[in-house]
């Protein structure tokens, strides 16, 4: 019977133990980097659902306003807990900073601010979502000049309540400014 050649072991064949840990540890590493992306993606997406929901509720309060502001100056709006919020559209309205809603105020006028409270569905057994604190002033275009017009500029501002600079997710205020009146 032949004898069958065997071919000596050479000192690099395998995989050592410490290749196999040193392999482990950069996979766990590029593993928890995907762990935190998925997190921040996942909190990024919850804030644009409201920064979305705050613009919509910011655009249905300045259709309020813009339909009402030639008829009776005033409206209302029900918000998903139920509380009723007169809109207010004669001149006047919340402190302004520049062109944008100064939400420092600590107590805009009456009828000129509302808390809407967001629920999920919107009933009042919902799931309460978040609260806004919507602000609007209404000032008479040409008014300074000495020639008041029918001509109004709505400025409204809607910003989400207990959401700071601080937060690593933070949600700017949408400001919206219209012409409305003939």
């Amino acid at each position: 019977m032949p004898k069958m050649q065997t071919k000596p072991r050479s000192r690099q064949s395998g995989v050592s133990m410490i290749e196999v840990m040193i392999a482990t540890v950069v996979l766990m590493i590029g593993s928890l980097g995907v762990v935190g992306l998925l997190a921040a993606s996942i909190a990024t997406n919850n804030r644009n659902k409201l920064d979305s929901t705050g613009t919509m509720l910011t655009q249905a309060v300045i259709e309020r306003v813009k339909s009402t502001i030639i008829g009776t100056g005033s409206s209302s709006l029900v918000d998903c807990t139920g509380n009723t919020w007169t809109i207010d559209t004669a001149p006047g309205g919340a402190a302004l900073t520049g062109t944008k809603i100064d939400f420092s105020e600590t107590s805009p006028p009456t009828d000129y601010f509302m808390n809407y409270m967001v629920r999920s569905p919107c009933t009042s057994t919902g799931n309460e979502i978040t609260t806004y604190d919507v602000r609007w002033h209404v000032e008479v275009v040409g008014a300074a000049a000495g020639t008041p017009t029918n001509t109004y500029l709505v400025t409204l501002g809607a910003r989400m309540q207990g959401h700071s600079n601080g937060n690593m997710f933070y949600s700017l205020p949408v400001t919206f400014r219209v012409m409305a009146g003939n």
